[in-house]
């Protein structure tokens, strides 16, 4: 290679995509606040539409592959989850009432599964899914999302909860992601092994269901006691030095690294851990730090990943659509959970305005995006652009019509539930 003396601006690609990746950050850092003022946009909806803007302009940028090598793609989107859970833990101010838990605990061990089985059925009916991805679609669509529900969150630390509908969605959002695992691993037993359950089903049973679930919920266990521990029984000085990002990726991988080297569910282990460290010291105001910097990082892994749904759009994921799949989509937002939804909570004493609340918030977001991406690096699972192209078209209309909803009902049904109480 011939020696010669470096060039004025020479153009490099990489230092052209780190701008671009600057830019972006603090474009999401400074708008996603400001969003909030607005009734009828989310930040979701904001990113969504600038990545489909960006995506149009002559901008130098790539997106991961979503089928051939999705391991990008699974790494960012792991990462959004596994933040956005810890967010949701830490939310929580009576992590072990029944109170906490009465009404989510129907939502996941009966909404959870309908919504799967019934997702696969019309996957398979309408749309001609072969088992094994009709069973990776009902199992990627079946949790909501703990990421694009933040105006159906429940209130921050230091705040009571004073909506049954807030909490309700917020304790479902914050294990159904790691609940939908062992359904996961079932499309991928059949994708890999055959539809006969002779081939899968103890080895499923013991291992994905039982094993995974409970050592995953252990190690959230032990490890939120050991750091609540060190953090708040250790130091000799009134006021904690540790700076609050450091600790909150510290709950955060310190849980999910243990958890997956002992081949059980992270994302189960990090709600957990979050939910056991927001146990002590529940009033100190560190806890409201942590969580502070928590929903900081998830804004902005939430906005990376709008802007990249938005450039998926526009650079064609939705060309193997049909209209089958459309009527899909919407039978599963808009029949699926609030039926199914209504199922669980028919029984409970909740009003029904909140119950009609509940189910009909079942957003969609990016722990579809991780499942399925999780999915296809796993087993070669036929129809992938189909599966790609509906759970893509899915998120989508869950962030616009959830989203551009949410603040004006939410209000509402907080307002009839302070009156109800009373």
């Amino acid at each position: 290679m011939e020696n010669s003396y470096p060039v004025l601006f020479e153009f490099d690609f990489y230092i052209v995509q780190m701008l671009i990746f600057a830019c972006v950050v603090l474009m999401i850092l400074i708008l996603t606040p400001r969003l909030k003022a607005f009734k009828y946009i989310t930040s979701s909806i904001f990113f969504l539409l600038t990545g489909m803007v960006l995506a149009v302009l002559p901008v130098p940028w790539e997106l991961p592959a979503l089928t051939n090598d999705p391991v990008i793609m699974k790494r960012i989107t792991e990462l959004g989850v596994i933040i956005a859970l810890a967010s949701a833990g830490l939310k929580i101010n009576n992590p072990f009432s029944w109170r906490t838990w009465q009404v989510s605990v129907k939502l996941l061990f009966i909404t959870m599964p309908l919504c799967i089985f019934l997702t696969a059925f019309v996957g398979w009916w309408f749309i001609g899914l072969v088992p094994a991805s009709a069973l990776l679609l009902g199992a990627v669509i079946a949790p909501t999302d703990p990421v694009l529900a933040d105006e159906v969150h429940t209130t921050d630390p230091g705040n009571s909860d004073y909506s049954d509908a807030r909490l309700a969605l917020t304790t479902e959002a914050g294990l159904n992601d790691g609940l939908a695992f062992p359904f996961t691993n079932l499309a991928i037993a059949v994708a890999l092994l055959g539809l006969s359950p002779s081939n899968w089903f103890v080895d499923w049973l013991i291992i994905d269901v039982l094993y995974k679930i409970i050592i995953g919920a252990m190690v959230g266990l032990i490890s939120g006691k050991v750091l609540a521990f060190l953090l708040f029984q250790l130091p000799d000085e009134p006021e904690l030095k540790i700076a609050d990002g450091v600790f909150a990726v510290t709950l955060v991988f310190l849980s999910y690294s243990i958890a997956e080297l002992f081949s059980s569910y992270g994302f189960i282990s990090v709600f957990v851990a979050a939910c056991i460290f927001r146990q002590h010291q529940p009033n100190h105001d560190y806890q409201l730090r942590v969580h502070q910097f928590s929903v900081t990082m998830e804004q902005l892994l939430e906005g990376i990943l709008m802007l990249m749904i938005g450039g998926y759009i526009v650079f064609g994921v939705f060309e193997p659509l049909t209209l089958p799949m459309i009527l899909v989509a919407l039978i599963v937002l808009f029949l699926v959970r609030p039926i199914t939804g209504i199922i669980a909570l028919v029984s409970n004493d909740l009003s029904w305005p909140t119950k009609l609340v509940i189910s009909f918030f079942g957003i969609r977001g990016i722990g579809s995006l991780y499942y399925l991406t999780y999915g296809i690096y796993i087993a070669d699972f036929p129809q992938a652009d189909e599966l790609w192209a509906i759970t893509i078209l899915i998120i989508t209309i869950s962030v616009f019509v959830h989203g551009i909803s949410a603040k004006y009902v939410m209000d509402k049904v907080d307002l009839w539930e302070q009156k109800h109480v009373n």
